[in-house]
């Protein structure tokens, strides 16, 4: 029987919680499931915000129903895209909306959330995603992990 009633909601969450362990396995956020809820919105606003207004959308269509409501949350489109170009300013905005929350390591839990996108968002979204963002903001994206767009022989 699905808990919430309705399939598309049961495997939103499930992937959610798929996505929010994920995150825990990483040293920054650890053994917090809410804690790692904040962070994964917190990142996916960052980048949302410094993207062109089409790959935002592009890339909020690829997130499961429950991470696409954290990604729109407090949306303004027609201030798209914000002009950080700098690392430090990018973490700073993290920062400030995990402000309320215990103190993560920005750079590492920033990548955390990317290696997390790389294993459930296709390959060339994130691609286009990495090459909009500021060439200092890009060092902080890798996406070492084949996304699932590839061939299950040539994944981890």
């Amino acid at each position: 029987m699905s808990t919430a009633g309705l399939d598309v909601f049961d495997k939103s969450l499930q992937t959610t919680h798929i996505w929010l362990n994920e995150l825990m396995e990483d040293n920054s956020i650890g053994p917090n499931k809410k804690l790692a809820w904040h962070v994964l919105g917190a990142v996916l606003r960052a980048i949302r915000d410094r993207l062109p207004i089409d790959l935002a959308a592009h890339l909020g269509a690829e997130l499961p129903l429950v991470v696409r409501g954290a990604y729109y949350d407090q949306f303004r489109p027609s201030e798209l895209p914000r002009r950080e170009r700098s690392t430090d300013e990018f973490l700073q905005r993290i920062g400030k909306e995990l402000s309320t929350s215990r103190p993560v390591d920005l750079p590492v839990a920033t990548t955390a959330v990317f290696r997390t996108l790389s294993h459930h968002v296709n390959r060339g979204t994130l691609d286009k995603v990495r090459e909009a963002l500021p060439e200092e903001v890009r060092a902080l994206c890798r996406h070492d992990p084949p996304a699932h767009d590839e061939p299950p022989e040539l994944r981890e």
